[in-house]
């Protein structure tokens, strides 16, 4: 006899406690494996500007392009430190324009400038072309007129880091040091910016955020330790990314490298306070120092294994500095009669290889674009 209403009762828990619920379950679920698509190809976008081939140590000029307030210039030396900077307009008249090539010209050739970097933003292409006529007039062809991504720049120009770097120069200033920078080392720049700011896709905000800010800090630290970090050329923010080093720490290690002078090996490291051999274990295989007392600080090589090494050299009765890039002397190297309890085959395999190319980045070769005109 209850029969209609049971059926009545079904009917309305369905339609207003169960298909709801159901459906938010769903669509949770959806959004959910969207979210880790999405996150995957934001983080393969960011991998790639972070691994761009970078221009190499080379003194930039620096450009970021305005046009009411003008176009803010710098030099850059090549280990990133500023030389001066100026101001020139295009559009305010011929003798402002005037003015802007003496500036270029006077700029280029004082500090040996070997390229410049100017930022692709607004008027960015008119200004190429300014500055790339000025080059070929004053017989300056063989210096590099490059356009750089200047997405980001406006952020890092007003972060804190920014004005610990530079606490006495104008915001645009500090854009057009970064432009300059990001042509040099785009890895070394981009890491003191939020992955976010860097443009890395559309809709970044409709995902996850928890989840896209984890995705991207574990490529930015990924791409570090996989290129290596110059201990004594490395800015905090970017010794901040390697395995094992935090904010604190970095601070602490270029405080140290400022009171002290360069570090002359990696073991120097332990040197500095806070700094412990559990961390040093972490860490000192992603840091490099070029032209260290050791010839295997310059290489990928952990200074735990510096005594297998040594012992190699010893059994082919060469120095580890002459077996260091010696293709000859690395292909007699017997990987498997050096395996023990605490070196696998897999191991030496990577030493060996690191041995053939030390300290090799493994980022493209830098090659300037060609336009036509």
């Amino acid at each position: 006899p209850w029969a209609s209403e049971m059926n009545k009762a079904v009917a309305d828990a369905y339609k207003r406690l169960l298909a709801p619920s159901v459906q938010i379950d769903v669509r949770v679920e959806m959004k959910q494996i969207s979210d880790r698509a999405a996150v995957d190809v934001f983080a393969q976008n960011l991998r790639e500007l972070l691994l761009a081939a970078p221009f190499g140590r080379h003194t930039v000029l620096g450009i970021d392009p305005g046009q009411r307030t003008g176009c803010k210039c710098v030099v850059v030396d090549d280990t990133g430190k500023l030389l001066t900077n100026e101001t020139i307009y295009l559009v305010q008249g011929d003798g402002a324009v005037e003015k802007a090539k003496k500036t270029i010209r006077d700029m280029c050739r004082k500090f040996g400038v070997f390229a410049v970097a100017i930022g692709n933003g607004t008027h960015g292409r008119e200004t190429e072309t300014f500055v790339r006529d000025v080059l070929v007039a004053e017989g300056l062809k063989e210096i590099m007129c490059l356009s750089v991504s200047e997405a980001g720049a406006s952020v890092y120009s007003a972060s804190d880091v920014a004005r610990d770097e530079f606490p006495d120069l104008d915001l645009t200033v500090r854009g057009a040091i970064s432009i300059a920078r990001r042509l040099q080392d785009p890895l070394a720049e981009l890491v003191k910016i939020d992955p976010k700011s860097i443009g890395v896709g559309q809709y970044q905000h409709d995902v996850y955020q928890v989840l896209l800010a984890k995705k991207l800090d574990e490529v930015v630290e990924s791409c570090v330790n996989a290129v290596g970090v110059e201990l004594n050329t490395a800015s905090a923010p970017l010794l901040a990314r390697v395995a094992g080093i935090g904010p604190s720490l970095a601070k602490k290690i270029v405080a140290h490298r400022d009171t002290h002078g360069a570090f002359a090996t990696r073991k120097k490291l332990l040197d500095v306070q806070g700094l412990g051999p559990k961390t040093f274990e972490q860490c000192a295989g992603f840091l490099r120092i070029r032209g260290g007392e050791h010839p295997l600080d310059g290489s990928a090589v952990h200074p735990e294994r510096y005594a297998l090494v040594e012992k190699i050299a010893n059994d082919l009765g060469v120095p580890v500095a002459s077996l260091v890039g010696d293709m000859k002397l690395i292909a007699r190297i017997d990987p498997k009669r050096y395996v023990g309890s605490d070196v696998g085959e897999f191991t030496l395999n990577d030493i060996v290889s690191e041995l053939k190319k030390p300290g090799r980045d493994p980022r493209s070769a830098f090659e300037a674009p060609k336009f036509r005109d």
